[in-house]
């Protein structure tokens, strides 16, 4: 029997209105930090969505509570076991939308959004022929991992798949639509938004990327390379299987590679894939001018020799 690692990652969602979300924001805040959680969590009139690692006490105990709030008592928790936090700090942010869609008309999934596909329902629909896989993520998120024959989207951020869709779409409104992203929030919104363009047959994956790769029936299979997160892990293994493949490739040698790093300039941060050897050859800059700027915290950390 595998045993149990002292820390968890908790990641989780829920659509539902929230009178005062601000002052709301900020009781939670208060709670996360007496309880010494670690994460992310974004609070809004539509909902919440957040990502907290702590010891298995801590998240059982924030689990407890969220569930006797009679808004978030049905909310579905993913839990990864790690080996520690996942996160530096806590943070609870009160936002207007818990992903950033900028419609005039919003989408409310609790009123429009495409249909629930379980894991085994969305590995099946994969293999149908003539079906479109939209990634409901950003292209660097694709870019280290994706499903089988997915279409990667050409965006840097939400709000600009309304108009990708637009233009790149519109004329495939009678072909069956698979959507995915990571934990499955965004997906509600995009498959809601193209019912609303008059997409006939619109399908997402419940409980998004991570849930497929722990199913028992599924073992992620038909997903290749890593999902890419929003903690400190950067990226999780999702294909459990022998068919597991690295899609990623180094930015600077095109070599096959998982791994992502971020820009030694701190004023630039930009993650990037990125081998070993490149990351040293390169010393972890995505650019001559990042390299050589006075703030380059790769070179502040080279160790100093004596002459």
């Amino acid at each position: 029997m595998t045993e149990q690692k002292p820390y968890r990652v908790l990641l989780y969602y829920k659509y539902v209105h929230i009178d005062q979300y601000e002052e709301y924001a900020a009781e939670h805040l208060a709670f996360c930090k007496e309880l010494e959680l670690k994460g992310r969590i974004l609070i809004a009139e539509e909902g919440i969505n957040g990502t907290v690692s702590g010891t298995v006490e801590q998240t059982d105990a924030y689990m407890e509570y969220m569930k006797k709030d009679p808004r978030f008592h049905d909310t579905f928790f993913k839990i990864d076991e790690v080996d520690q936090h996942a996160f530096k700090k806590m943070f609870v942010r009160a936002k207007k939308e818990l992903v950033t869609f900028r419609l005039e008309d919003d989408i409310d999934p609790n009123q429009l959004t495409g249909k629930y596909l379980s894991p085994k329902e969305f590995h099946d629909a994969l293999q149908e022929e003539d079906v479109i896989v939209l990634d409901g993520r950003n292209y660097y998120e694709y870019d280290i991992g994706h499903f089988r024959n997915a279409i990667r989207p050409e965006v840097e951020s939400f709000r600009e798949f309304p108009d990708w869709i637009r233009e790149n779409l519109s004329q495939h409104k009678d072909k069956k639509i698979l959507t995915y992203c990571t934990g499955g929030i965004r997906c509600e919104k995009l498959s809601g938004f193209l019912i609303r363009e008059g997409f006939k047959d619109v399908g997402q994956l419940h409980g998004g990327i991570v849930t497929y790769g722990k199913d028992p029936e599924v073992q992620g299979r038909l997903y290749d390379g890593k999902c890419y997160v929003f903690d400190e892990r950067i990226s999780v293994p999702i294909n459990h299987t022998e068919e597991d493949i690295i899609v990623g490739k180094c930015r600077f040698c095109g070599k096959q590679e998982d791994r992502y790093v971020n820009c030694a300039n701190p004023e630039c941060n930009d993650q990037m894939i990125c081998c070993e050897e490149c990351e040293t050859e390169h010393q972890r800059s995505c650019s001559t001018e990042c390299r050589e700027h006075p703030r380059n915290r790769y070179v502040k950390e080279l160790p100093v020799l004596n002459g």
